[in-house]
């Protein structure tokens, strides 16, 4: 035997003026790696394959063929070129080496390397290592099982460290894989060096932003959502080879309960609050949950009539919703899913769509303020944001040093989590109070840090409204009375054909219930806007 680990020796190679035939066994662990023309490290497939010609060339053997694994781990086996090339080796029985650039090219598992290296023996056929050269002698048997546990341990090492590397960066707020839709990775300068961050895709946040704003109606379904996106223009990202195309029914799922888009990392568990930018705000993440929860536990719904009344309807016998479908191709009707999905009792009939109509119209006519009651309240306001300026600064000064206290109590917990002293059980307690209260600290702040102007704004865009909401509604196409709907109740309930009830939005709840403090409507104001759409 020669000392390289050919199987054969220079005679044998030569028999009969035959060559001994070999196959190139080549691999990368990454699409960019397969392309690549060079690479430092040379583990490119180009550089692998002209080092193992080169290799070949220069012992007088043949070439049979090679095997390539594109972008494959070697952690496994189960690789199809691989496996595609010991099937060969066994049917061709004429193989008598396979030629690698390196061993931790085949694998990186000491128990795949040693099941790799049996079919080969039994082959008759020999590993060949470009890089290592190693010899066919005990010394040289056990410095190939030294590559390969070496193999293995880097592989387990760089698995944990990057694992390690993932955990940390979404402790510390980022994200540590592709960016979910709406957003797109970017890599910034920062202190000499790139650090990979996410910020907001231009090209397709106003979709996702759309999406959470039309499923929160609680009018459209999960499929008619995704065909609408679809015609809106919304679309995958696509890669290189394969185009954008349209996003799927559980891609819009995963969007819809996927709490980055409120600003919140969520990873192995644990929730962190993200240093991207939030696409949605609490309360519109909240509705889309609400909905979703009802969607989930109310069963199937008629979908093909969707009404601008819908949504805003309630019953007003058991509170569930009025939901509507169109008899015999022409007549619209409203009536109750309690009674229709769940079977609750209520004896609530169905109502006309046309009578119902005129009924909200009619509400609208009552709650329209006369033009001499709404100046009067508008310069209620007037004297009420005076006062309120004189105060908000101490109260903005006090939810500062809160949300400090907050954060750094939040940062503790997680420390302690990772350090083992709390269990899972209590860091997410501890995060959803924390969560909790820095969101109402958040939500006192906005408001407080809007300007008089813009207040002055909402508070005269409101009174507005009020004072000639019922003539505009009257004009208003059925979309605009969807949103003036939207903005002025949160609830209208219908009983024996007729409104028997409401509950205004907390600005216009302030506004036309007379039990209410009219002050409180300034310190409101910001909580919840009139519809921007109006």
């Amino acid at each position: 035997m020669g000392k390289l680990r050919t199987g054969f020796n220079r005679q044998t190679e030569r028999q009969g003026g035959l060559k001994m035939k070999c196959f190139i066994y080549l691999r990368v662990s990454t699409k960019e790696q397969a392309e690549k023309a060079d690479s430092k490290e040379g583990y490119s497939i180009p550089a692998q394959r002209d080092a193992c010609a080169k290799y070949i060339k220069d012992r007088g053997w043949e070439l049979a063929d090679e095997f390539v694994d594109r972008g494959e781990s070697a952690r496994t086996a189960n690789r199809p070129q691989l496996k595609e090339m010991l099937r060969e080796i066994k049917k061709r029985k004429d193989i008598g080496a396979v030629v690698v650039h390196k061993i931790d090219r085949l694998a990186r598992s000491m128990e795949d390397h040693v099941a790799i290296k049996a079919i080969l023996k039994k082959a008759n056929a020999s590993l060949v290592s470009v890089v290592e050269h190693i010899e066919d002698n005990a010394q040289g048997r056990f410095m190939e099982g030294i590559h390969a546990l070496m193999a293995e341990y880097y592989s387990a090492n760089l698995g944990s460290e990057t694992k390690k590397g993932m955990t940390q960066k979404a402790k510390m707020g980022g994200w540590p894989e592709m960016a979910p839709l709406g957003y797109k990775n970017v890599q910034t300068p920062m202190h000499g060096k790139l650090i990979r961050t996410v910020e907001v895709d231009d090209e397709r946040a106003p979709f996702v932003v759309q999406a959470f704003e039309l499923y929160a109606t609680g009018d459209i379904a999960i499929p008619a959502l995704t065909k609408q996106l679809y015609k809106m223009g919304f679309r995958s990202r696509g890669t290189e080879k394969t185009p954008p195309c349209k996003v799927s029914h559980s891609r819009i799922e995963s969007i819809l309960k996927n709490p980055f888009y409120k600003g919140i990392v969520r990873w192995n568990g644990i929730e962190t609050k993200g240093i991207h930018k939030p696409l949605v705000s609490e309360d519109l993440w909240d509705r889309v949950q609400d909905v979703r929860s009802m969607k989930n536990t109310a069963g199937p719904r008629l979908r093909k009539h969707p009404h601008y009344l819908r949504g805003t309807v309630f019953c007003g016998e058991c509170g569930a919703k009025l939901s509507s479908l169109t008899a015999k191709g022409s007549y619209l009707y409203f009536y109750c899913l309690g009674q229709k999905n769940e079977g609750n009792g209520c004896g609530q009939k169905y109502i006309t769509g046309k009578d119902l109509e005129q009924a909200i119209a009619e509400l609208y006519k009552e709650i329209q303020m006369p033009r001499a009651l709404i100046e009067g309240l508008r310069e209620n306001f007037r004297q009420e944001l005076l006062k309120q300026e004189n105060t908000s600064a101490k109260e903005q000064e006090f939810l500062a040093r809160r949300m400090a206290k907050l954060t750094g109590q939040r940062s503790k917990i997680i420390d302690a989590y990772y350090a083992g002293a709390v269990t899972t059980e209590v860091l997410k307690e501890e995060q959803d109070r924390i969560a909790k209260e820095m969101g109402e600290c958040q939500n006192r702040m906005d408001i407080l840090n809007d300007g008089e102007e813009e207040v002055k704004e909402t508070l005269n865009r409101a009174l507005d409204m009020a004072s000639k909401c019922h003539a505009a509604y009257g004009k208003a196409k059925p979309e605009q009375r969807r949103l003036y709907n939207q903005a002025f109740f949160r609830k209208i309930y219908v009983k024996d054909g007729e409104i028997s009830g409401k509950e205004f939005t907390s600005l216009f709840n302030m506004l036309f219930d007379e039990s209410s403090n009219k002050r409180d409507l300034v310190a409101g104001v910001g909580i919840e806007p009139t519809t921007s759409g109006l």
